[in-house]
């Protein structure tokens, strides 16, 4: 497909750098300006760009973007298929799917970090020397330079908090610039009163470094926004300011898509999904496969979501070109993103590599990011020397020696509509990839619970986390007999199932889930003669049910979190789940039986602009089937009808419509775009896309036998791009979370088991590896012989 687009330079730009900037393409992008060819980019993942200066002309200039998506590119030079151009991996959300920025600067500039196509590796910026009590560090910024002549400059630094005031200013001196040199300036200043980002607790400074010319004139200024944070990953754990945090969150594919828009979503729907994270109590998301878009990282660091950044992988370890391919890769993505205070691991590949290949990837994170506090390493490597990090899919690994978690831990499913055998529409639970809402919940816990016990505290070798697979549905890919896959705790539209609440109960705190929490899974409004089971995820040492003010006793404890009160009978009125602590303190949640689908109720979700009319944004609405006194209705599966008119587009949401009575063909409606669509368990979600004109937008929802409901806004005008051209960019809008509050100077821990050093070891064969049972590599064992008059 061909992209086209006009624009005019700004005036007083005509004898000025101007460079194209794209955040990225799918697959490969051939760029022309004013019908001259600029250059090709081809990897479908990483930023790029191009200097356009000499292509320009006067008056009207036309950028043309040819892209080609084909799943089977190959790169033109070698013929070469990219790996992780994957349809099992990476969906082909093609065409230019992220934003496009135009940089105009004077002959003697800071660079851009653009390595691919311009060579150019822009601003770094890193702290050392962290007093975190103290709450200061050494904070050091380098600037790459070229000169188109001879220039005398001043470097300098000037840091900016939260609120745009100015807390150091940071001097570099001088330099006399050569005609053609491009060279790296520096400087670096111990700054006090710093505060250091953290777990959901996105504290950001805006840096901006200077160039003066002699006379000091500013000739060129770069902000670049980043926070300051202490990183340490030994003795099995990983340490966050001095604080050792237990990895928890989600395994999420890069395209993050949502329905009908897929990856073409403003900043503030970013922020709004990953708070979904850390308002979960998670810490880390782990992007696979590729590298998350910019709009992804600079949301993590806003809102204080530790990252897991991989370059381009779908499984193995190539060689020749195409493992080229993934160290080139890596390396752009490294110099891209290396100021962001939210990436803590690069991943070199989602399967285990050579360790020939781990340390091609570490130099490259040693040449081009040496300071930032960030472990390289890959899925497995168990027992690579190399690599800083590790960890299998779905088995517990402990070490004593660098970090190893879970990459993807519980891979069950379950559609948000199926609640439980008791509620329609009945779905056969199954243990593959198929289950019912309560029962992938109570799967969840059992998982978590298993690398619970090997937590920080329980010993000298212990499990640095782990992350579960996925963190929302897809739309893009299925297994099982779904027509999308279910794996999330949030559907495809981000409305929460019953494990997403499990894993708020057992994921507070940094190490122990020591916030009392407590949660009955599922609803109270069934059949009469309903008898089932009532499953509560709770912190606490006991829990108590209480029914109408009833007790019903004590639940059955297992797995950690999980009480279990086997055959309770349906009694409508309200339901209460009471936790005891040893310490004395209490938790509690209640539900309550709905009554009779009455009426609908339409709940809007705005960014902190409000609607605004930029072709771009936004608009969320939940809609609800609801009793008389406002309850959702828990059983509700009513079909909604949606009309929309105004200064607006209908984007729909999802839902799993009737479909085939073969399930193998899996090709039933999702529902996407339809105007019907019918609510789950009480409750869905629909997306309503911003015009480029701003007015009235009026939105209806009716139902057979349920009061309508209605929704008017305005969507709110922006600023006219001039010439084409736009200066208004909407991450700036977007504040960052602080809710968590700084790190705290306590330890985060209470050792509860001790190692008792192994002295010696007999056995009856094979003695010579006996030591191997209680080293401390994960793929190294004792075994016996076979010979049973050996088996003792």
């Amino acid at each position: 497909t061909w992209y086209r687009k006009t624009f005019r330079l700004p005036e007083g730009a005509a004898d000025r750098h101007v460079f194209l900037e794209f955040q990225g393409v799918r697959q490969a992008a051939e760029v022309f300006v004013n019908g001259q060819e600029i250059g090709l980019s081809e990897n479908g993942v990483m930023a790029f760009g191009f200097d356009i200066t000499k292509a320009l002309k006067s008056g009207g200039n036309v950028v043309a973007v040819r892209v080609d998506n084909d799943w089977k590119y190959r790169e033109r030079a070698t013929n070469t298929p990219y790996q992780w151009s994957d349809m099992n991996f990476y969906a082909n959300y093609g065409g230019i799917n992220k934003p496009v920025r135009l940089h105009i600067t004077g002959g003697v500039y800071q660079t851009l970090p653009l390595y691919s196509n311009l060579g150019t590796t822009g601003t770094y910026i890193w702290a050392d020397g962290f007093d975190i009590a103290g709450q200061s560090a050494t904070v050091h910024v380098e600037s790459q330079v070229h000169a188109d002549h001879a220039q005398d400059v001043t470097y300098k630094a000037i840091v900016r908090d939260l609120n745009g005031k100015v807390v150091a200013t940071i001097d570099g001196g001088g330099a006399a610039l050569k005609a053609g040199e491009t060279t790296t300036l520096s400087a670096q200043a111990k700054i006090d009163g710093l505060r250091f980002w953290s777990w959901g607790y996105g504290y950001l400074y805006t840096v901006t470094t200077v160039l003066k010319d002699a006379s000091g004139h500013v000739i060129d200024a770069v902000d670049t926004r980043t926070g300051f944070r202490k990183t340490e990953f030994d003795h099995g754990m990983f340490r966050l300011n001095d604080r050792v945090l237990m990895l928890k969150g989600y395994a999420q594919r890069t395209t993050d898509e949502w329905p009908a828009v897929g990856v073409d979503v403003p900043p503030w729907i970013t922020d709004f999904s990953d708070k979904l994270i850390t308002h979960d109590n998670g810490n880390l998301v782990r992007w696979m496969h590729v590298t998350p878009s910019k709009q992804q990282v600079e949301s993590s660091d806003r809102i204080g979501l530790l990252t897991n950044m991989p370059a381009g992988d779908s499984e193995g370890d190539p060689k020749g070109r195409r493992w080229e391919q993934r160290v080139e890769l890596m390396r752009d993505a490294i110099i891209y993103n290396r100021n962001d205070p939210s990436i803590i691991f690069y991943e070199s590949g989602n399967k285990g590599i050579s360790e020939d290949h781990m340390a091609q990837m570490k130099a490259v994170r040693d040449q081009y990011d040496p300071h930032g506090g960030r472990a390289i390493g890959s899925r497995e490597m168990l027992d690579s020397r190399i690599a800083e990090y590790g960890g299998e899919m779905l088995y517990i690994n402990k070490s004593a020696g660098k970090p190893l978690w879970a990459h993807e831990y519980s891979r069950d499913e379950a559609a948000r509509a199926y609640e439980d055998d008791w509620t329609p529409p009945f779905h056969k639970d199954a243990p593959d990839y198929n289950r019912n809402n309560d029962s992938m919940a109570v799967e969840d816990v059992k998982r978590w619970w298993d690398y619970y016990q090997q937590r920080p505290g329980s010993g000298d070798r212990v499990s640095a986390g782990g992350v579960k697979i996925g963190f929302t549905d897809s739309n893009s890919h299925f297994r099982g007999d779904n027509n999308y896959r279910r794996s999330g705790v949030l559907d495809a539209v981000r409305l929460p199932k019953d494990a997403w609440f499990a894993h708020r109960v057992m994921w507070g705190g940094w190490v122990s889930s020591d916030d009392p929490a407590t949660y009955i899974i599922g609803h109270w409004t069934y059949a009469a003669g309903t008898v089932k089971p009532v499953y509560v995820v709770s912190n606490g040492d006991r829990v108590e049910l209480f029914l109408n003010g009833k007790s019903l006793g004590q639940g059955q404890k297992s797995d950690g979190f999980l009480f279990t009160f086997p055959d309770v009978h349906f009694e409508p009125g309200g339901l209460t789940a009471v936790a005891s602590y040893k310490n004395g303190q209490k938790s509690q949640y209640s539900l309550k039986t709905a009554g009779k689908p009455a009426k609908i109720r339409l709940t809007p979700h705005y960014g902190p602009r409000g609607f605004t009319a930029d072709g771009d944004d936004l608009m969320l609405v939940d809609v609800e089937v609801v009793d008389k006194d406002g309850q959702r209705a828990p059983t509700a599966f009513n079909t909604i009808h949606f009309h929309l008119t105004g200064a607006a587009v209908w984007k729909g949401g999802i839902a799993q419509m009737e479909g085939p009575s073969d399930p193998a063909k899996k090709d039933s409606s999702n529902g996407v775009e339809a105007t019907d669509l019918p609510v789950e368990l009480g409750v869905n979600r629909v997306l309503i896309r911003a015009t480029t004109k701003a007015g009235q937008v009026h939105l209806t929802a009716t139902a057979d036998g349920l009061q309508s409901a209605a929704l008017d806004t305005i969507s709110h005008a922006v600023a006219k791009p001039v010439g084409g051209l736009s200066s208004v960019f909407a991450s700036d809008y977007q504040p960052s979370d602080l809710s968590r509050g700084p790190t705290p100077l306590t330890p985060s821990f209470t050792p509860f088991q001790t190692t008792i050093p192994v002295a010696s070891i007999t056995a009856g064969s094979n003695a010579q590896d006996a030591a191997f049972s209680h080293d401390d590599n994960e793929k190294t064992a004792w075994s016996s012989d076979g010979t049973p008059a050996n088996a003792w």
